[in-house]
């Protein structure tokens, strides 16, 4: 079976409705009080590599579900009013999530370019997740 669109193209169509930023502006807002730095990387991830210090984790699967204030799940970090940053591994599933999020009806967001990897290579702050 032939698929119709390949994870690339989603990517590029995302990345035409969503605002992107870079590590170094990313820096600057995690300096700030009014946002939020969302991981979305699997908790495997965070386990491995760390993130960035601070970081709200809310794993891919469940980011609409924790999104919607009318789901069980909800997490109300998503309504705060702030700026929320999102960032994956390497920025594509970020960008998969924040147009969701967009599409969904939130506001003054956006998503690192090249992800954690490009904040890693970067050298900006990392603190290291404990396993529980």
């Amino acid at each position: 079976m032939k698929i119709k669109l390949g994870i690339k193209e989603l990517c590029a169509a995302a990345e035409e409705e969503i605002e992107t930023i870079t590590v170094d502006d990313a820096l600057m807002l995690y300096q700030t009080d009014d946002v939020i730095i969302v991981d979305i990387r699997d908790i495997r991830e965070l386990y491995r590599d760390g993130k960035i210090p601070g970081a709200y984790h809310a794993p891919r699967g469940m980011l609409e579900f924790w999104v919607d204030p009318q789901s069980p799940y909800h997490k109300p970090i998503f309504l705060s009013g702030k700026r929320l940053v999102f960032y994956c591994g390497g920025g594509m599933r970020s960008a998969l999530a924040t147009q969701a999020v967009q599409q969904m009806g939130l506001e003054n967001i956006c998503h690192i370019e090249g992800g954690f990897a490009a904040w890693r290579e970067a050298k900006h702050p990392i603190e290291p997740v404990q396993a529980k």
